[in-house]
């Protein structure tokens, strides 16, 4: 029978609290950024667009890196995760591309 608590399998817990708090607190300096150039009137719709997919895209990064523990992955695991997000990108920027092309 094998013993769960021999020094092998202990793991130490480590408190996370602080870094949350930061992640947090970077995650509503980033949303208070974002009302603000939704809100300031001399910044283009390009440039309020663009600005906001940024921050959008940052915050989405933030989160999963962790919350979701991606810091902790393995690099293929951190690639997979990239894979839909490189996806997105180019998605977007197609769009982009079809709404401000000249015809």
């Amino acid at each position: 029978m094998s013993d769960n608590h021999s020094p092998a399998h202990a793991h130490e817990h480590k408190s996370h609290k602080k870094e949350y708090l930061v992640v947090f607190l970077v995650l509503a300096i980033l949303t208070a950024i974002e009302i603000w150039v939704a809100e300031t009137a001399g910044i283009s719709k390009m440039g309020k667009g663009s600005s906001l997919t940024l921050l959008a895209v940052g915050k989405a990064f933030i989160v999963a890196y962790y919350y979701m523990h991606l810091k902790e992955e393995t690099k293929w695991t951190k690639l997979i995760a990239a894979v839909p997000i490189m996806a997105g990108v180019y998605a977007t920027v197609l769009c982009l591309e079809a709404i401000y092309k000249p015809f």
